[in-house]
């Protein structure tokens, strides 16, 4: 997808009959870069937001996956924000 969309560290849908919102602590967790996903679904970095699609029992990307600027603390982190079923 490409243009400039004001969400680009987002995950965007265009139809919201194919997502569910749900409360749940699998979106609460942070996991470690390289870390096995315990979910399939899409991955959001918390320190710089960028988004990755993961396989559960995978690993998420490796710290060399991409670098933070100065402004961005912290090594990468992935939080589950879309999961598959």
């Amino acid at each position: 997808m490409n243009g400039t969309h004001a969400l680009n560290n987002m995950a965007i849908y265009q139809e919201s009959k194919y997502v569910t919102v749900l409360k749940h602590i699998a979106f609460d967790a942070l996991h470690a870069a390289g870390s096995r996903a315990p979910h399939s679904g899409v991955y959001r970095c918390e320190g710089c937001g960028v988004n990755e699609v993961a396989t559960s029992g995978h690993p998420l990307p490796a710290q060399s996956h991409h670098r933070h600027s100065g402004l961005q603390e912290g090594t990468i982190r992935w939080r589950l924000i879309v999961a598959t079923r």
